[in-house]
């Protein structure tokens, strides 16, 4: 590329601006390379390709524009001129190199699903130091936010979208009456913030169930200098028994989710309209855990991680937006078809399998999480004994 002094490059592609990739970005580097990969059906042969270069402005919710390459989805190597900004004396800003594959499309009716996503199911993990510096902490997982790329939610979902729930009164004050702008604008802010892209977030493709246990791992010294007992230590490689807030995004068909009682995230009135930078509809909202098969009560520490078989315990617990209980069945095969051979269980918020004493180590886990303690239950441990 041709930019004065280094660069953190990104690139946002487009299929005639009807679905979006966002890249990885790349640190301090002039000559990036990528080799990230998106799949798409049913694209009309005659779309057109545009890819957007951008460098990563560390600390600012703007980014530098370098250019842009637009061509065919003709299959083949190609390599582009990157073409700079109109005001700039030259605008000519390097060379984008990719290569497109193609094939006859699968479906029996392609328009029925135009432009739709095929993975990989890729990942970003999004540790902001601003959230860090507002709520006096030292553990990045504590204001951590995930994103996954979902495949197939209009396959499974239909047209079918929550609204808000108009008759929550947190909801209210977020998307109702002239009070709500300066509300929704400060949650937007925020959003951006905890979901901003940087050279310090991790990315990766999910390919299987280890994938999703690793990026549910208890996470170990997160920030420079930070202390950890032995015991934290010791658990930096395992999962972690913890809730999760997440919503299923209408514009970019993603899983976010950040640990549901987390520091900087408990004083909005609203978690799940924090995830969705205040949109009025999701696909889907509501909170889950991870768990050992059957319970955190059939789990001892001796076992490694890799030897238990884990499952997600998922529900439609979300007082934003409500949603219907009767698609929980299409909300356990959309995780499904996205994360093969990772048991999915789907639950309404009122079923009282939440309320058994498996998941009541959880809650008490949730209330010592900023301590300096992280336990996990021994096994056969009475539940009053965990504190």
């Amino acid at each position: 590329m041709d930019v004065v002094g280094s660069a953190d490059p990104f690139f946002v592609a487009t299929l005639d601006d009807k679905i979006k990739f966002i890249s990885s970005v790349k640190s301090n580097t002039l000559a990036p390379v990528w080799n990230e990969r998106w799949s798409v059906k049913n694209v009309p042969k005659h779309a057109v390709l545009e890819v957007s270069v951008f460098d990563k402005d560390e600390g600012t919710p703007l980014n530098d524009y370098i250019g842009k390459i637009k061509t065919n989805i003709e299959p083949g190597t190609k390599d582009a001129e990157i073409v700079g900004p109109v005001f700039k004396l030259r605008r000519e800003r390097g060379t984008f190199w990719l290569e497109v594959e193609s094939a006859s499309a699968e479906d029996s009716d392609p328009k029925a699903f135009p432009y739709d996503f095929n993975g990989p199911i890729r990942y970003s993990r999004h540790t902001s130091p601003t959230a860090g510096v507002l709520t006096n902490l030292n553990e990045a997982r504590l204001y951590a936010t995930w994103k996954m790329y979902l495949k197939g939610i209009r396959r499974i979902f239909g047209e079918e979208q929550q609204h808000w729930n108009q008759n929550y009164k947190a909801a209210q004050t977020i998307f109702q009456g002239p009070s709500s702008y300066p509300v929704r604008q400060g949650i937007k802010t925020a959003h951006d913030i905890l979901y901003s892209r940087t050279t310090e977030n991790g990315f990766g493709v999910i390919e299987g169930v280890t994938d999703i246990v690793s990026i549910l791992h208890s996470g170990g010294a997160s920030r420079p200098n930070q202390h950890q007992s032995d015991h934290q230590k010791a658990l930096s490689d395992r999962v972690k028994p913890a809730i999760y807030t997440y919503v299923i995004a209408i514009d970019d068909s993603s899983f976010r989710f950040s640990e549901t009682g987390a520091a900087f995230f408990v004083d909005f009135a609203s978690k799940h309209a924090l995830h969705s930078k205040c949109s009025e509809h999701v696909w889907y909202s509501g909170e889950f855990h991870p768990r050992p098969k059957g319970g955190w009560d059939k789990f001892s520490d001796d076992q490694k991680d890799s030897d238990v078989e884990w499952e997600f315990v998922i529900d439609n617990n979300s007082g934003t937006y409500a949603p219907n209980k009767e698609l929980l069945p299409k909300l356990k095969e959309l995780l499904e078809y996205n994360f093969p051979g990772f048991t999915i269980l789907a639950l309404d918020r009122e079923d009282e399998v939440w309320w058994l004493p498996t998941l009541s180590f959880v809650t008490h886990d949730l209330s010592i999480r900023n301590s300096n303690e992280v336990s996990r239950p021994a096994a056969n441990m009475p539940l009053e004994n965990v504190k």
